[in-house]
C-alpha cells in the first residue's frame, strides 16, 4: 500500500478516536484533542491527494476510499454536534441539518460509484470544492468554540450564547451550500443517473 493510501486508511482509523474525544465526558482535553485530530486529518486529506498526483501514485483503491474517508470524518463531526448541548440543554445543531449534509454526501458518493462502474470518472465540481471547504471551516470553528467553552476557560453564559448562535448559522449556511452543490452535480449528471430508471 502506497503512502497516500496509508494516509487515507489512517484518517478512517482516527474517526473513532475523534468521536470518543468529542463525546466521552471524562476524556481529558477531549475537545482540544478532537480539534487537533480534525486539523491533522484535513491537512493529510490535501497532502495525500497532492502526493498521489505529484508522484503518479493514483490507484483505484485510493480513488474509491479517499472521498469515503473524508465523508466518514466530516459526517461523524456533524452527527456528534447534534449530541452536544448548550448551557440550556438544547442541541448544538439541529438534527435535520446533519441529516441533510450526511444524506447529500453519501448520495453523491453513490452517484460516483455508479459512474465508475460504467467507466465514467466524475470529477469534483468547483462548487463541490467550496462546499467541502465550508464544511471543514464550520467544523473547525465549532471545535474551537467547544474547546474554548469547556477547556480553555471561556465558559460564561454570554460566550455560550454567542458560540451556539454562530454554530447554528455556520451549519445552516453549510447545509444550504451542501444541498445546492449536490443538486447542481446531480442535474449535470442526470442522464447517467436516469439511464436505467
Amino acid at each position: 500500500m502506497n503512502l497516500p493510501n496509508r494516509l487515507t486508511v489512517w484518517r478512517i482509523a482516527l474517526t473513532p478516536v475523534f468521536v470518543a474525544a468529542l463525546l466521552l465526558p471524562h476524556f481529558p482535553w477531549g475537545k482540544t484533542i478532537a480539534l487537533g485530530i480534525f486539523i491533522v486529518a484535513s491537512i493529510t486529506d490535501w497532502y495525500d491527494g497532492w502526493l498521489a498526483r505529484a508522484r503518479n501514485l493514483q490507484t483505484a483503491f485510493g480513488a474509491l476510499l479517499d472521498p469515503v474517508a473524508d465523508k466518514i470524518l466530516t459526517c461523524a463531526a456533524f452527527i456528534c454536534f447534534v449530541e452536544l448541548r448548550d448551557q440550556n440543554g438544547n442541541a448544538l445543531i439541529q438534527a435535520w441539518m446533519a441529516l441533510v449534509i450526511v444524506s447529500r454526501d453519501f448520495l453523491i458518493t453513490g452517484l460516483r460509484l455508479v459512474a465508475r462502474e460504467r467507466g465514467v470518472m466524475l470529477q469534483a465540481e468547483q462548487f463541490g470544492k467550496h462546499k467541502t471547504a465550508s464544511q471543514m471551516i464550520a467544523i473547525i470553528l465549532i471545535l474551537v468554540g467547544l474547546a474554548a467553552r469547556e477547556e480553555w476557560g471561556c465558559n460564561s453564559k454570554q460566550f455560550d450564547t454567542l458560540f451556539c448562535t454562530t454554530a447554528f448559522w455556520l451549519v445552516l449556511m453549510t447545509a444550504v451550500l451542501t444541498v445546492w452543490s449536490g443538486w447542481t452535480f446531480f442535474w449535470k449528471n442526470r442522464e447517467l443517473v436516469l439511464r436505467d430508471a
